[in-house]
Protein backbone atom coordinates (compact mmCIF):
# COMPACT_ATOMS: atom_id res chain seq x y z
CA UNK A 1 0.00 0.00 0.00
CA UNK A 2 1.23 3.51 -0.84
CA UNK A 3 1.23 5.98 2.05
CA UNK A 4 0.07 9.50 1.06
CA UNK A 5 2.54 12.36 1.09
CA UNK A 6 2.13 14.41 4.26
CA UNK A 7 2.82 18.13 4.29
CA UNK A 8 6.21 18.69 5.94
CA UNK A 9 7.33 22.31 5.59
CA UNK A 10 10.96 23.04 6.34
CA UNK A 11 12.03 25.05 9.37
CA UNK A 12 12.88 27.93 7.07
CA UNK A 13 9.40 27.84 5.48
CA UNK A 14 7.73 27.67 8.89
CA UNK A 15 9.71 30.64 10.13
CA UNK A 16 8.88 32.58 7.01
CA UNK A 17 5.19 31.83 7.34
CA UNK A 18 5.27 32.82 11.00
CA UNK A 19 6.81 36.15 10.06
CA UNK A 20 4.21 36.63 7.34
CA UNK A 21 1.39 35.97 9.78
CA UNK A 22 2.79 38.46 12.27
CA UNK A 23 3.00 41.08 9.53
CA UNK A 24 -0.57 40.46 8.36
CA UNK A 25 -1.83 40.62 11.94
CA UNK A 26 -0.05 43.96 12.33
CA UNK A 27 -1.51 45.30 9.10
CA UNK A 28 -5.12 44.30 9.72
CA UNK A 29 -4.98 45.88 13.17
CA UNK A 30 -3.99 49.18 11.55
CA UNK A 31 -7.29 49.79 9.81
CA UNK A 32 -7.67 52.74 12.16
CA UNK A 33 -4.41 54.15 10.77
CA UNK A 34 -5.85 53.88 7.28
CA UNK A 35 -8.92 55.76 8.46
CA UNK A 36 -6.66 58.49 9.86
CA UNK A 37 -4.82 58.72 6.54
CA UNK A 38 -8.08 58.92 4.63
CA UNK A 39 -9.68 61.51 6.89
CA UNK A 40 -6.65 63.77 7.39
CA UNK A 41 -6.60 66.16 4.43
CA UNK A 42 -9.98 64.54 3.81
CA UNK A 43 -11.02 66.41 0.70
CA UNK A 44 -7.70 65.83 -1.09
CA UNK A 45 -7.70 62.12 -0.26
CA UNK A 46 -11.36 61.79 -1.16
CA UNK A 47 -10.63 63.23 -4.59
CA UNK A 48 -7.61 60.97 -5.10
CA UNK A 49 -9.54 57.84 -4.13
CA UNK A 50 -12.54 58.89 -6.20
CA UNK A 51 -10.35 59.41 -9.26
CA UNK A 52 -8.62 56.05 -8.70
CA UNK A 53 -11.98 54.29 -8.32
CA UNK A 54 -13.38 55.86 -11.50
CA UNK A 55 -10.33 54.76 -13.49
CA UNK A 56 -10.61 51.28 -11.98
CA UNK A 57 -14.30 51.11 -12.95
CA UNK A 58 -13.47 52.00 -16.55
CA UNK A 59 -10.67 49.43 -16.68
CA UNK A 60 -12.79 46.66 -15.15
CA UNK A 61 -15.63 47.38 -17.57
CA UNK A 62 -13.25 47.11 -20.52
CA UNK A 63 -11.75 43.89 -19.16
CA UNK A 64 -15.19 42.38 -18.57
CA UNK A 65 -16.45 43.13 -22.09
CA UNK A 66 -13.24 42.73 -24.11
CA UNK A 67 -12.57 39.85 -26.48
CA UNK A 68 -9.45 38.75 -28.31
CA UNK A 69 -6.66 39.71 -28.41
CA UNK A 70 -6.87 41.08 -24.84
CA UNK A 71 -8.34 37.79 -23.62
CA UNK A 72 -7.01 34.52 -24.96
CA UNK A 73 -8.91 31.23 -24.88
CA UNK A 74 -7.57 27.98 -23.47
CA UNK A 75 -9.38 25.49 -25.72
CA UNK A 76 -8.68 22.47 -23.51
CA UNK A 77 -10.22 23.98 -20.39
CA UNK A 78 -12.65 26.37 -22.16
CA UNK A 79 -11.39 29.25 -19.99
CA UNK A 80 -9.76 32.61 -20.63
CA UNK A 81 -6.50 34.22 -19.65
CA UNK A 82 -5.34 37.81 -19.97
CA UNK A 83 -2.74 38.52 -22.64
CA UNK A 84 -0.01 40.30 -20.71
CA UNK A 85 1.39 42.22 -23.66
CA UNK A 86 -2.05 43.31 -24.92
CA UNK A 87 -2.98 44.40 -21.40
CA UNK A 88 0.13 46.59 -21.23
CA UNK A 89 -0.66 48.06 -24.63
CA UNK A 90 -4.23 48.87 -23.57
CA UNK A 91 -3.66 50.17 -20.05
CA UNK A 92 -0.01 51.21 -20.04
CA UNK A 93 0.95 49.12 -17.01
CA UNK A 94 4.50 47.96 -17.65
CA UNK A 95 7.72 46.84 -16.06
CA UNK A 96 11.15 47.39 -17.61
CA UNK A 97 11.65 43.73 -18.50
CA UNK A 98 8.27 43.39 -20.22
CA UNK A 99 8.76 46.63 -22.14
CA UNK A 100 11.97 45.13 -23.49
CA UNK A 101 10.04 42.04 -24.60
CA UNK A 102 7.53 44.21 -26.47
CA UNK A 103 10.37 46.12 -28.13
CA UNK A 104 12.03 42.89 -29.26
CA UNK A 105 8.75 41.58 -30.67
CA UNK A 106 8.04 44.83 -32.52
CA UNK A 107 11.51 45.08 -34.14
CA UNK A 108 11.63 41.38 -34.92
CA UNK A 109 14.67 40.53 -32.77
CA UNK A 110 15.46 36.90 -32.06
CA UNK A 111 13.11 35.58 -29.39
CA UNK A 112 15.19 32.59 -28.47
CA UNK A 113 16.09 34.15 -25.15
CA UNK A 114 12.62 35.39 -24.27
CA UNK A 115 10.97 33.90 -21.20
CA UNK A 116 8.06 31.62 -22.08
CA UNK A 117 5.35 32.61 -19.67
CA UNK A 118 3.42 29.57 -18.40
CA UNK A 119 4.84 27.41 -21.15
CA UNK A 120 8.25 26.28 -19.93
CA UNK A 121 8.26 22.51 -19.68
CA UNK A 122 11.25 22.60 -17.35
CA UNK A 123 9.35 24.67 -14.82
CA UNK A 124 7.14 23.42 -12.05
CA UNK A 125 4.55 25.90 -13.36
CA UNK A 126 4.33 24.33 -16.82
CA UNK A 127 0.63 23.45 -16.79
CA UNK A 128 -0.14 26.11 -19.45
CA UNK A 129 -2.80 27.48 -17.14
CA UNK A 130 -5.02 30.36 -18.12
CA UNK A 131 -3.74 32.05 -14.93
CA UNK A 132 -0.15 32.75 -15.92
CA UNK A 133 2.35 34.17 -13.39
CA UNK A 134 4.43 37.12 -14.61
CA UNK A 135 7.79 37.68 -12.97
CA UNK A 136 8.33 41.19 -11.64
CA UNK A 137 11.48 40.52 -9.69
CA UNK A 138 13.01 43.65 -11.21
CA UNK A 139 10.95 45.62 -8.69
CA UNK A 140 12.68 45.02 -5.31
CA UNK A 141 10.32 44.72 -2.38
CA UNK A 142 7.28 44.46 -4.65
CA UNK A 143 4.98 41.47 -5.24
CA UNK A 144 6.68 39.01 -7.55
CA UNK A 145 3.87 37.76 -9.79
CA UNK A 146 0.65 38.83 -11.44
CA UNK A 147 -2.52 36.70 -11.62
CA UNK A 148 -5.49 37.40 -13.86
CA UNK A 149 -8.61 35.47 -14.80
CA UNK A 150 -12.18 36.00 -16.01
CA UNK A 151 -15.27 33.88 -15.42
CA UNK A 152 -18.83 34.22 -16.72
CA UNK A 153 -21.91 32.56 -15.25
CA UNK A 154 -25.62 33.05 -14.63
CA UNK A 155 -26.93 33.55 -11.12
CA UNK A 156 -30.50 33.01 -9.96
CA UNK A 157 -30.92 36.46 -8.43
CA UNK A 158 -31.89 39.94 -9.61
CA UNK A 159 -29.04 42.32 -10.37
CA UNK A 160 -30.03 44.86 -7.72
CA UNK A 161 -30.03 42.12 -5.05
CA UNK A 162 -26.59 40.92 -6.14
CA UNK A 163 -25.31 44.49 -5.88
CA UNK A 164 -26.61 44.63 -2.32
CA UNK A 165 -24.86 41.34 -1.45
CA UNK A 166 -21.57 42.80 -2.62
CA UNK A 167 -21.90 46.29 -1.14
CA UNK A 168 -23.24 45.29 2.28
CA UNK A 169 -20.20 44.11 4.29
CA UNK A 170 -22.15 41.69 6.49
CA UNK A 171 -23.83 40.02 3.51
CA UNK A 172 -20.56 39.93 1.55
CA UNK A 173 -18.84 38.06 4.37
CA UNK A 174 -21.75 35.59 4.59
CA UNK A 175 -21.72 34.90 0.84
CA UNK A 176 -17.96 34.30 0.55
CA UNK A 177 -16.90 32.61 3.84
CA UNK A 178 -14.60 30.18 2.00
CA UNK A 179 -12.63 33.07 0.47
CA UNK A 180 -12.87 36.03 2.88
CA UNK A 181 -11.55 35.45 6.41
CA UNK A 182 -12.17 38.92 7.76
CA UNK A 183 -13.37 42.25 6.47
CA UNK A 184 -13.80 45.76 7.84
CA UNK A 185 -15.57 48.80 6.47
CA UNK A 186 -13.21 51.70 7.19
CA UNK A 187 -15.42 54.43 5.83
CA UNK A 188 -17.97 55.49 3.21
CA UNK A 189 -16.67 58.36 1.06
CA UNK A 190 -19.81 58.81 -1.02
CA UNK A 191 -23.31 57.34 -1.21
CA UNK A 192 -26.85 58.17 -2.29
CA UNK A 193 -28.00 58.05 1.36
CA UNK A 194 -31.00 56.02 0.20
CA UNK A 195 -31.19 52.51 1.60
CA UNK A 196 -30.68 49.86 -1.07
CA UNK A 197 -29.45 52.32 -3.70
CA UNK A 198 -25.70 51.91 -4.16
CA UNK A 199 -25.22 53.82 -7.42
CA UNK A 200 -22.09 55.94 -6.94
CA UNK A 201 -21.28 54.46 -3.51
CA UNK A 202 -17.55 54.56 -2.70
CA UNK A 203 -16.24 52.65 0.32
CA UNK A 204 -12.81 52.15 1.86
CA UNK A 205 -12.31 48.61 3.19
CA UNK A 206 -9.80 46.07 4.45
CA UNK A 207 -10.14 42.34 3.86
CA UNK A 208 -8.22 39.12 4.31
CA UNK A 209 -8.52 36.36 1.68
CA UNK A 210 -7.72 32.72 2.35
CA UNK A 211 -7.57 29.23 0.90
CA UNK A 212 -9.06 26.21 2.76
CA UNK A 213 -5.80 25.03 4.34
CA UNK A 214 -3.37 26.25 7.03
CA UNK A 215 -0.49 25.91 4.52
CA UNK A 216 -1.40 28.83 2.22
CA UNK A 217 -0.75 32.29 3.75
CA UNK A 218 -3.66 34.69 3.67
CA UNK A 219 -3.73 37.75 1.44
CA UNK A 220 -4.62 41.08 3.01
CA UNK A 221 -5.50 44.27 1.19
CA UNK A 222 -6.63 47.84 1.77
CA UNK A 223 -8.89 48.82 -1.09
CA UNK A 224 -11.64 51.08 -2.36
CA UNK A 225 -14.89 49.48 -3.50
CA UNK A 226 -16.93 51.48 -6.00
CA UNK A 227 -20.40 50.69 -7.34
CA UNK A 228 -21.82 52.29 -10.46
CA UNK A 229 -24.99 51.70 -12.49
CA UNK A 230 -23.87 51.83 -16.12
CA UNK A 231 -27.28 51.40 -17.69
CA UNK A 232 -30.71 50.12 -16.84
CA UNK A 233 -30.20 46.66 -15.37
CA UNK A 234 -26.39 46.82 -15.64
CA UNK A 235 -24.06 47.42 -12.71
CA UNK A 236 -20.35 47.30 -12.02
CA UNK A 237 -18.73 46.71 -8.61
CA UNK A 238 -14.96 47.21 -8.59
CA UNK A 239 -12.18 46.91 -6.00
CA UNK A 240 -8.78 48.58 -6.32
CA UNK A 241 -5.93 48.63 -3.80
CA UNK A 242 -4.95 51.78 -1.94
CA UNK A 243 -1.52 50.62 -0.72
CA UNK A 244 0.32 52.73 -3.30
CA UNK A 245 -1.63 55.83 -2.23
CA UNK A 246 -1.11 55.43 1.52
CA UNK A 247 2.29 54.32 2.77
CA UNK A 248 1.74 51.33 5.03
CA UNK A 249 4.05 48.35 5.66
CA UNK A 250 4.00 46.21 2.54
CA UNK A 251 1.56 43.31 2.58
CA UNK A 252 3.05 41.90 -0.65
CA UNK A 253 -0.41 41.88 -2.16
CA UNK A 254 -2.06 44.35 -4.50
CA UNK A 255 -5.58 44.16 -5.88
CA UNK A 256 -5.58 45.74 -9.33
CA UNK A 257 -9.06 46.58 -10.70
CA UNK A 258 -11.08 43.46 -9.86
CA UNK A 259 -14.76 42.75 -9.41
CA UNK A 260 -17.75 42.09 -11.57
CA UNK A 261 -20.14 43.38 -14.20
CA UNK A 262 -23.75 42.39 -13.45
CA UNK A 263 -26.41 42.39 -16.15
CA UNK A 264 -30.12 41.83 -15.47
CA UNK A 265 -31.61 39.05 -17.61
CA UNK A 266 -35.30 38.72 -18.65
CA UNK A 267 -35.90 35.55 -16.61
CA UNK A 268 -35.07 37.04 -13.22
CA UNK A 269 -31.50 35.78 -13.35
CA UNK A 270 -28.35 37.86 -13.74
CA UNK A 271 -25.33 37.43 -15.95
CA UNK A 272 -22.14 37.91 -13.93
CA UNK A 273 -18.77 38.59 -15.54
CA UNK A 274 -16.11 38.37 -12.84
CA UNK A 275 -12.53 39.57 -13.29
CA UNK A 276 -9.67 38.94 -10.86
CA UNK A 277 -6.38 40.78 -11.37
CA UNK A 278 -3.84 40.87 -8.54
CA UNK A 279 -0.13 41.16 -7.82
CA UNK A 280 1.18 38.90 -5.09
CA UNK A 281 4.27 37.41 -3.52
CA UNK A 282 3.80 33.63 -3.56
CA UNK A 283 7.23 32.70 -2.25
CA UNK A 284 5.89 31.61 1.15
CA UNK A 285 3.54 28.96 -0.24
CA UNK A 286 4.14 25.38 0.89
CA UNK A 287 5.56 23.21 -1.90
CA UNK A 288 2.48 21.00 -1.94
CA UNK A 289 0.23 23.95 -2.85
CA UNK A 290 2.73 25.92 -4.94
CA UNK A 291 1.49 24.87 -8.42
CA UNK A 292 -2.16 25.49 -7.55
CA UNK A 293 -1.58 28.89 -5.95
CA UNK A 294 1.20 30.25 -8.18
CA UNK A 295 -0.84 29.43 -11.28
CA UNK A 296 -3.56 31.79 -10.00
CA UNK A 297 -6.15 29.01 -9.85
CA UNK A 298 -6.54 29.02 -6.05
CA UNK A 299 -7.83 32.62 -5.96
CA UNK A 300 -9.26 32.79 -9.47
CA UNK A 301 -12.39 34.49 -10.80
CA UNK A 302 -13.90 31.02 -11.25
CA UNK A 303 -13.71 30.49 -7.50
CA UNK A 304 -15.56 33.75 -6.76
CA UNK A 305 -18.29 33.08 -9.34
CA UNK A 306 -18.83 29.42 -8.42
CA UNK A 307 -19.12 30.42 -4.74
CA UNK A 308 -21.66 33.12 -5.64
CA UNK A 309 -23.71 30.67 -7.72
CA UNK A 310 -23.70 28.06 -4.97
CA UNK A 311 -24.65 30.55 -2.25
CA UNK A 312 -27.55 31.85 -4.33
CA UNK A 313 -28.75 28.26 -4.78
CA UNK A 314 -28.44 27.77 -1.03
CA UNK A 315 -30.45 30.94 -0.30
CA UNK A 316 -33.13 29.79 -2.73
CA UNK A 317 -33.33 26.49 -0.84
CA UNK A 318 -33.55 28.26 2.51
CA UNK A 319 -36.33 30.60 1.39
CA UNK A 320 -38.26 28.02 -0.61
CA UNK A 321 -41.92 27.55 0.34
CA UNK A 322 -42.40 24.55 -1.94
CA UNK A 323 -43.57 21.26 -0.39
CA UNK A 324 -40.65 19.05 0.72
CA UNK A 325 -39.35 16.58 -1.84
CA UNK A 326 -39.00 12.85 -1.26
CA UNK A 327 -35.52 13.32 0.17
CA UNK A 328 -36.79 15.20 3.24
CA UNK A 329 -40.53 14.48 3.60
CA UNK A 330 -39.94 13.48 7.21
CA UNK A 331 -38.65 17.00 8.00
CA UNK A 332 -41.10 19.82 8.65
CA UNK A 333 -40.71 23.21 6.97
CA UNK A 334 -39.60 24.73 10.28
CA UNK A 335 -37.17 21.88 10.91
CA UNK A 336 -35.80 22.27 7.41
CA UNK A 337 -34.97 25.93 8.03
CA UNK A 338 -33.37 25.18 11.40
CA UNK A 339 -31.11 22.52 9.90
CA UNK A 340 -30.11 24.75 6.98
CA UNK A 341 -29.28 27.69 9.23
CA UNK A 342 -27.23 25.50 11.56
CA UNK A 343 -25.38 23.93 8.63
CA UNK A 344 -24.57 27.43 7.34
CA UNK A 345 -22.99 28.36 10.68
CA UNK A 346 -21.18 25.01 10.83
CA UNK A 347 -19.66 25.34 7.36
CA UNK A 348 -18.80 29.01 7.82
CA UNK A 349 -16.98 28.13 11.04
CA UNK A 350 -15.12 25.26 9.40
CA UNK A 351 -13.74 27.19 6.41
CA UNK A 352 -12.70 30.03 8.69
CA UNK A 353 -11.05 27.77 11.27
CA UNK A 354 -8.86 25.86 8.79
CA UNK A 355 -7.40 28.97 7.14
CA UNK A 356 -3.96 30.46 7.77
CA UNK A 357 -5.51 33.61 9.23
CA UNK A 358 -3.42 35.08 12.07
CA UNK A 359 -6.46 34.57 14.31
CA UNK A 360 -5.75 30.82 14.01
CA UNK A 361 -2.46 30.58 15.87
CA UNK A 362 -1.27 27.33 14.34
CA UNK A 363 1.67 25.43 15.77
CA UNK A 364 3.15 22.03 15.04
CA UNK A 365 1.83 19.09 17.05
CA UNK A 366 4.38 18.36 19.82
CA UNK A 367 4.87 14.75 18.76
CA UNK A 368 8.07 13.46 17.17
CA UNK A 369 7.45 12.85 13.49
CA UNK A 370 4.09 14.66 13.54
CA UNK A 371 5.27 18.16 12.63
CA UNK A 372 2.95 17.98 9.62
CA UNK A 373 -0.10 18.09 11.92
CA UNK A 374 -1.04 21.57 13.14
CA UNK A 375 -2.98 22.48 16.27
CA UNK A 376 -4.61 25.65 17.55
CA UNK A 377 -6.86 26.44 20.49
CA UNK A 378 -10.22 28.22 20.58
CA UNK A 379 -11.79 29.70 23.68
CA UNK A 380 -15.49 30.41 24.11
CA UNK A 381 -17.10 31.89 27.20
CA UNK A 382 -20.56 33.27 26.42
CA UNK A 383 -21.30 31.97 22.92
CA UNK A 384 -24.37 29.68 23.06
CA UNK A 385 -23.38 28.25 19.67
CA UNK A 386 -20.11 26.80 20.99
CA UNK A 387 -19.24 24.65 24.01
CA UNK A 388 -17.80 26.73 26.86
CA UNK A 389 -14.10 26.64 27.61
CA UNK A 390 -11.10 25.78 25.47
CA UNK A 391 -11.42 23.56 22.43
CA UNK A 392 -8.69 22.07 20.25
CA UNK A 393 -8.54 22.16 16.47
CA UNK A 394 -6.15 19.81 14.67
CA UNK A 395 -5.49 19.94 10.92
CA UNK A 396 -3.17 18.55 8.28
CA UNK A 397 -2.95 18.39 4.48
CA UNK A 398 -1.95 15.43 2.34
CA UNK A 399 -1.51 14.70 -1.34
CA UNK A 400 -3.39 11.76 -2.83
CA UNK A 401 -2.80 10.65 -6.44
CA UNK A 402 -6.50 10.21 -7.21
CA UNK A 403 -9.13 12.65 -8.58
CA UNK A 404 -11.01 14.67 -5.96
CA UNK A 405 -14.38 13.37 -7.19
CA UNK A 406 -13.37 9.90 -6.02
CA UNK A 407 -12.40 11.17 -2.56
CA UNK A 408 -15.51 13.34 -2.32
CA UNK A 409 -17.77 10.38 -3.16
CA UNK A 410 -16.20 8.33 -0.37
CA UNK A 411 -16.26 10.99 2.34
CA UNK A 412 -19.78 12.30 1.74
CA UNK A 413 -21.39 8.84 1.76
CA UNK A 414 -22.97 8.30 5.17
CA UNK A 415 -22.73 4.51 4.94
CA UNK A 416 -19.02 4.65 4.02
CA UNK A 417 -17.84 6.36 7.23
CA UNK A 418 -16.89 2.99 8.73
CA UNK A 419 -14.31 2.62 5.94
CA UNK A 420 -12.24 5.58 7.09
CA UNK A 421 -13.50 7.06 10.38
CA UNK A 422 -11.62 5.82 13.44
CA UNK A 423 -14.54 6.97 15.58
CA UNK A 424 -17.00 4.70 13.75
CA UNK A 425 -15.47 1.37 14.72
CA UNK A 426 -18.17 -1.16 15.67
CA UNK A 427 -20.89 1.28 14.63
CA UNK A 428 -23.37 1.52 11.78
CA UNK A 429 -23.69 4.87 10.03
CA UNK A 430 -26.31 5.85 7.48
CA UNK A 431 -27.90 8.92 5.95
CA UNK A 432 -31.52 9.01 7.15
CA UNK A 433 -32.58 12.28 5.46
CA UNK A 434 -31.13 15.06 3.37
CA UNK A 435 -31.99 18.45 1.89
CA UNK A 436 -30.73 19.16 -1.62
CA UNK A 437 -29.05 22.59 -1.77
CA UNK A 438 -28.17 22.74 -5.47
CA UNK A 439 -28.33 21.01 -8.82
CA UNK A 440 -25.33 18.76 -8.16
CA UNK A 441 -26.36 15.60 -6.24
CA UNK A 442 -23.41 16.10 -3.89
CA UNK A 443 -24.68 19.50 -2.73
CA UNK A 444 -26.82 18.63 0.27
CA UNK A 445 -27.34 18.91 4.01
CA UNK A 446 -27.68 15.47 5.58
CA UNK A 447 -28.55 13.82 8.87
CA UNK A 448 -26.22 10.89 9.54
CA UNK A 449 -27.36 8.41 12.18
CA UNK A 450 -24.73 6.53 14.23
CA UNK A 451 -25.91 3.28 15.77
CA UNK A 452 -24.02 0.96 18.12
CA UNK A 453 -23.69 -2.33 16.29
CA UNK A 454 -23.89 -4.42 19.47
CA UNK A 455 -26.74 -2.68 21.32
CA UNK A 456 -28.60 -1.33 18.25
CA UNK A 457 -28.96 1.97 20.12
CA UNK A 458 -28.55 5.35 18.46
CA UNK A 459 -25.46 6.96 19.95
CA UNK A 460 -25.24 10.26 18.11
CA UNK A 461 -26.20 12.11 14.94
CA UNK A 462 -24.00 14.03 12.55
CA UNK A 463 -25.24 17.11 10.80
CA UNK A 464 -23.30 17.07 7.53
CA UNK A 465 -23.05 19.53 4.65
CA UNK A 466 -21.34 18.58 1.40
CA UNK A 467 -20.85 20.59 -1.75
CA UNK A 468 -18.64 20.62 -4.80
CA UNK A 469 -17.91 22.88 -7.76
CA UNK A 470 -15.21 23.30 -10.40
CA UNK A 471 -12.71 24.64 -7.86
CA UNK A 472 -13.03 22.29 -4.90
CA UNK A 473 -15.15 20.01 -2.74
CA UNK A 474 -16.06 20.12 0.95
CA UNK A 475 -17.41 17.69 3.53
CA UNK A 476 -18.23 19.34 6.86
CA UNK A 477 -19.88 17.68 9.84
CA UNK A 478 -20.60 18.12 13.54
CA UNK A 479 -21.91 15.62 16.12
CA UNK A 480 -25.31 16.47 17.64
CA UNK A 481 -27.01 14.62 20.48
CA UNK A 482 -30.51 13.15 20.15
CA UNK A 483 -32.20 15.82 22.25
CA UNK A 484 -30.76 18.68 20.18
CA UNK A 485 -31.52 16.92 16.91
CA UNK A 486 -35.12 16.35 17.96
CA UNK A 487 -35.45 20.04 18.88
CA UNK A 488 -33.98 21.11 15.54
CA UNK A 489 -36.42 18.92 13.62
CA UNK A 490 -39.22 20.66 15.50
CA UNK A 491 -37.91 24.04 14.36
CA UNK A 492 -35.94 25.11 17.45
CA UNK A 493 -33.58 28.09 17.25
CA UNK A 494 -30.30 26.71 15.84
CA UNK A 495 -28.30 29.58 17.38
CA UNK A 496 -28.55 27.85 20.75
CA UNK A 497 -27.19 24.48 19.57
CA UNK A 498 -23.52 24.16 20.52
CA UNK A 499 -21.46 22.47 17.80
CA UNK A 500 -17.86 22.04 16.72
CA UNK A 501 -17.23 21.67 13.01
CA UNK A 502 -14.83 19.07 11.62
CA UNK A 503 -14.36 17.93 8.05
CA UNK A 504 -12.43 18.03 4.81
CA UNK A 505 -11.57 20.34 1.95
CA UNK A 506 -10.51 18.67 -1.31
CA UNK A 507 -8.70 20.68 -3.98
CA UNK A 508 -7.23 19.54 -7.29
CA UNK A 509 -3.44 19.27 -7.18
CA UNK A 510 -3.03 21.21 -10.42
CA UNK A 511 -4.98 23.89 -12.28
CA UNK A 512 -8.03 22.84 -14.27
CA UNK A 513 -7.66 19.11 -13.61
CA UNK A 514 -10.78 17.39 -14.87
CA UNK A 515 -12.98 15.16 -12.74
CA UNK A 516 -11.35 11.95 -13.90
CA UNK A 517 -7.66 12.86 -13.85
CA UNK A 518 -5.00 14.38 -11.64
CA UNK A 519 -4.50 14.13 -7.93
CA UNK A 520 -5.99 15.84 -4.89
CA UNK A 521 -4.90 18.00 -1.98
CA UNK A 522 -6.89 16.81 1.01
CA UNK A 523 -7.05 18.95 4.15
CA UNK A 524 -8.70 17.33 7.16
CA UNK A 525 -9.57 19.02 10.43
CA UNK A 526 -10.76 17.62 13.76
CA UNK A 527 -12.33 19.93 16.37
CA UNK A 528 -12.74 18.55 19.90
CA UNK A 529 -13.18 19.54 23.53
CA UNK A 530 -10.67 18.63 26.19
CA UNK A 531 -11.34 19.60 29.79
CA UNK A 532 -7.68 19.77 30.78
CA UNK A 533 -6.55 21.92 27.86
CA UNK A 534 -5.69 25.61 27.95
CA UNK A 535 -4.30 28.00 25.35
CA UNK A 536 -0.80 27.19 26.64
CA UNK A 537 -1.15 23.50 27.56
CA UNK A 538 -2.53 20.39 25.86
CA UNK A 539 -2.48 17.09 27.82
CA UNK A 540 0.11 14.74 26.26
CA UNK A 541 -2.34 11.83 26.10
CA UNK A 542 -4.81 13.97 24.18
CA UNK A 543 -2.09 14.93 21.73
CA UNK A 544 -1.13 11.30 21.17
CA UNK A 545 -4.71 10.10 20.83
CA UNK A 546 -5.64 12.76 18.30
CA UNK A 547 -2.48 12.15 16.31
CA UNK A 548 -3.37 8.45 16.15
CA UNK A 549 -6.89 9.25 14.96
CA UNK A 550 -5.76 11.69 12.27
CA UNK A 551 -3.00 9.41 11.04
CA UNK A 552 -5.41 6.47 11.04
CA UNK A 553 -8.03 8.40 9.09
CA UNK A 554 -5.46 9.45 6.48
CA UNK A 555 -4.21 5.88 6.07
CA UNK A 556 -7.73 4.46 5.83
CA UNK A 557 -8.84 7.06 3.27
CA UNK A 558 -5.74 6.53 1.14
CA UNK A 559 -6.16 2.75 1.37
CA UNK A 560 -9.75 2.89 0.14
CA UNK A 561 -9.24 5.35 -2.74
CA UNK A 562 -5.94 3.83 -3.91
CA UNK A 563 -7.43 0.35 -3.94
CA UNK A 564 -10.77 1.33 -5.47
CA UNK A 565 -12.68 0.57 -2.30
CA UNK A 566 -11.28 -2.93 -1.87
CA UNK A 567 -10.91 -2.90 1.88
CA UNK A 568 -12.68 -4.18 4.93
CA UNK A 569 -16.08 -2.66 5.68
CA UNK A 570 -14.93 -1.01 8.86
CA UNK A 571 -12.02 0.95 10.26
CA UNK A 572 -9.05 -0.48 12.10
CA UNK A 573 -9.76 -0.75 15.87
CA UNK A 574 -6.12 -0.59 16.92
CA UNK A 575 -6.11 3.14 17.58
CA UNK A 576 -6.91 4.73 20.91
CA UNK A 577 -10.52 5.66 21.62
CA UNK A 578 -11.33 9.38 21.81
CA UNK A 579 -14.58 11.30 22.12
CA UNK A 580 -15.87 14.21 20.10
CA UNK A 581 -17.81 16.99 21.77
CA UNK A 582 -21.39 15.77 22.22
Amino acid sequence: MRIPQLATPSTQESSANMGSNVQVASNISRASDLLMAVTSSAEINRMKISELASEAMEELTKLALAREPLWQCNIESNTEFLSDIEYMREFGYTSASLMEIIRMVEVGDSQSDLPRFGNNNNSEFSMESEHRPISTMDQPGKPVSSESSRAIDYVKMKAVNLVQLLMDLKQWLLVFPNIVSRGKLVGVLSSTRFKGNYDGTLQVMTAEFHAPTPLVPTRESYFARYCKQLDRGMWVVVDVSLEKMFQFPSTNFRRRPSGCLIQEMPNGCSKVIWVEHVEVDNRMIHNMFQPLVSSGFAFSAERWVSTLVRQCEWLATLNSTSPPTSDCKSISQAGRKSLLKLSERMTRSFVSDISASPENKWRALPVFGAEDVKVTTKTSLNDPGKPPGTTLLFATSVHLPVPRTQIFSLLRDGESRIKWDMMSYEKETKEIAYIATGDHPGNRVSIIEVENRATKEIEIFYLQETYTDSNGSYVVYAPIDQFSMSALLDGANPDHVAILASGFSILPDRPMADDESGGSLLTLALHITEGGATEEYIPPQTVQNVHNIIAGNVIQISHVVLNDGENSDESDPCLSQFSFYF
